[in-house]
């Protein structure tokens, strides 16, 4: 969709490119989501993938993970590490269902920041326990879980002249056992559900319900929990909700069906 209350786009390379930052000035990168309707309250954009950050960064810590990053890249990440969690990366994007045109264009930072329940990035990066890196417009930079990052349908931590810089993954993560679900009322559907998890080298597992709820939702325990802790924890989970992908009851139930598979398959 061509946005014709555009007036300016400025090419950010430094810091400073992004004071313009307001309510009628919004950031760009693949723009899959920012072309996709109507914004006419824009006048102008600020052009983020001229910083030329590097999409992917292996470090002591982990995988530093450029918010400008496409799904295409991360898609293709090598399986050069020996990363048990490795898969993980080419099964959530596959969750985003469209061509590779789409996935040509559309970025990490982008579908997180858009804050859909179905978010298939929200879902990989909560469930490997990953920070958002945001630069706040004051200048201060802040570490934030991307489970706590999303708030709702919608809705998360930015404030306004914030944006996300990177994802950042721990090594221990990237180290562990994960196991993925996914389910849609049709097969090219939106995600009714998304279920990850994780069995950390320590012992801890971790599972993350998203798509099904309004914001991700974690249930982390020290140690493998059994079936029925694990059936009566997700079923108390109070943020299911319905719309046309899905009912929130229906949810509920598919989500504990396949949170016990997962249960089952990293035990």
């Amino acid at each position: 969709m061509d946005l014709n209350t555009i007036s300016r786009i400025v090419p950010a390379r430094t810091r400073a490119d992004l004071a313009p930052l307001d309510a009628r000035t919004a950031p760009l990168a693949g723009g899959s989501w920012l072309f996709s309707e109507e914004q006419d309250h824009l006048t102008g954009l600020i052009d983020l993938m001229t910083f030329g950050w590097p999409s992917l960064t292996l470090t002591p810590d982990g995988l530093t993970v450029a918010a400008t990053c496409t799904l295409a890249e991360l898609a293709a990440l090598p399986d050069d590490q020996g990363w048990p969690a490795h898969p993980l990366f080419f099964q959530c994007c596959t969750a985003l269902l469209g061509s590779f045109k789409v996935w040509n264009v559309a970025t990490v930072g982008g579908n997180i920041c858009a804050s859909l329940p179905a978010g298939p990035m929200t879902s990989l990066f909560s469930g490997l326990g990953a920070d958002a890196l945001v630069w706040r417009s004051d200048g201060s930079d802040e570490r934030i879980p991307v489970a706590a990052f999303v708030t709702g349908n919608g809705t998360n931590q930015l404030q306004p002249g914030d944006i996300l810089r990177a994802l950042l993954v721990p090594l221990t993560s990237l180290q562990a056992r994960t196991a993925y679900r996914k389910i849609a009322l049709s097969p090219l559907g939106r995600s009714g559900a998304v279920i990850v998890g994780r069995l950390d080298a320590d012992g801890a597992f971790t599972l993350t319900v998203s798509g099904a709820t309004l914001h991700p939702e974690q249930l982390v325990y020290r140690t493998v929990p059994d079936a029925a802790t694990l059936s009566s924890d997700v079923g108390a989970i109070a943020s299911w909700f319905t719309d046309p992908h899905g009912a929130a009851d229906w949810r509920r139930a598919v989500s504990t069906v396949l949170a016990l598979e997962i249960l089952e398959e990293l035990r």
